[in-house]
């Protein structure tokens, strides 16, 4: 059983007080990744899709720090500033995801931290041992 807090340097720092993931047992859940650059902490760009590829790759740095990849992911919860922006993000979501797809949740919020416009996070669970 793992327990405790995961960091790269590949995603973005916490701007709070709080880990880009954390293990608890056989499960790891992810902060919520918005689509800022590591390097620099200002968001991608101001559309979505650059937002949302982003955060892809954000969440992909976490969850391979744990050790884990998208495919060990069985829950996500997509906050949306924006619903009309639902379709867009969901294309880019796919991409990185393969059947069975985790189970989802995305809810519409009246705001996002630094003005991003999708924020994403991940429950996984460990791979089991050979």
């Amino acid at each position: 059983m793992q327990t405790g807090s995961v960091h790269t340097d590949h995603a973005p720092a916490a701007v709070g007080p709080y880990s880009q993931g954390y293990w608890a047992g056989e499960l790891f859940y992810s902060a919520g990744q918005v689509g800022l650059v590591p390097s620099t902490g200002q968001l991608v760009g101001p559309d979505v899709v650059s937002q949302a590829e982003r955060v892809m790759t954000n969440l992909a740095a976490v969850l391979g720090e744990a050790g884990l990849a998208f495919g060990d992911v069985v829950k996500t919860t997509i906050f949306l500033a924006d619903m009309g922006d639902f379709g867009a993000v969901n294309e880019v979501y796919a991409r990185h995801f393969e059947p069975p797809y985790p189970a989802r949740s995305t809810v519409a919020v009246a705001a996002l931290p630094l003005g991003a416009r999708v924020e994403i996070e991940v429950i996984g669970r460990a791979r089991p041992a050979i």
